[in-house]
């Protein structure tokens, strides 16, 4: 990367003075990365750059790494850090989309970081980066699958937030957790459970941009309550 980069600040900036530059530049993106997960294990790096491990990951899963997909995460960075910021985020994601980086490392450092239900949303940023280009491959949900064992989910809060995703004419009991043969009054309470741990105020330590995208899920597990309730007829 450094020396890529000191070519480029050679044409850009003019001649040997761009080069150095240009290399420093490269020595830095290379460094960063080396010194936040090609460590002995212990606990250092920042929450962003653990997140952007877990984007990296998903995105060349397939074995290919599209412009939906970083568009995607640009708008995430931007929203979420400020365009300057952001631009140099995307620097160092581009890195990583290179390397093989520790992803059961990455998943604890962010575990110790977050609570449970900021996690959850991760899940969600994680399944809009694969469904970005409007596909969903099988190394796509396979990368999800881990990613999510790795940050301690529990299996149906994965399957919730899937149905999300992917609806069929079940999806409205799997978002609530709940089978089809279960009783009204465990489909009420399993209902009352889930606003509570799905509820907006739970992330709100994250941010304006998070709040509204928890708000939307939160919407789902709501609508899919009402398609249950009509369906069997009960208040």
């Amino acid at each position: 990367m450094k020396w890529i980069a000191s070519i480029i600040g050679y044409i850009v900036g003019g001649g040997l003075l761009g080069g150095v530059i240009g290399y420093g530049i490269g020595s830095l993106i290379d460094s960063l990365v080396k010194k936040e997960y090609e460590t002995d294990g212990r606990k250092q790096g920042d929450f962003v750059m653990s997140i952007l491990v877990l984007f990296s990951a998903v995105m060349k899963s397939d074995g290919r790494v599209l412009k939906s997909e970083l568009n995607y995460v640009k708008k995430w960075l931007v929203t979420n850090l400020g365009e300057e910021d952001a631009q140099n985020r995307l620097l160092i994601l581009r890195e990583l989309l290179k390397k093989d980086i520790d992803l059961h490392q990455a998943c604890e450092r962010i575990n110790s970081a977050i609570a449970y239900s900021s996690r959850l949303e991760i899940l969600h940023m994680l399944f809009g980066i694969a469904l970005a280009d409007g596909d969903f491959s099988e190394a796509e949900k396979d990368c999800i699958k881990r990613i999510a064992n790795y940050l301690l989910l529990a299996p149906e809060d994965y399957k919730t937030i899937e149905a999300m995703y992917f609806k069929d004419t079940s999806s409205a009991y799997t978002i609530l957790q709940v089978d089809r043969n279960a009783s009204d009054e465990e489909i009420k309470k399993s209902y009352r459970r889930l606003c509570i741990k799905y509820h907006p105020d739970k992330v709100a330590h994250l941010g304006e941009s998070a709040q509204k995208d928890a708000e939307k899920k939160f919407k789902q597990i709501n609508e899919a309550y009402e398609t249950i309730k009509k369906e069997r007829n009960f208040n």
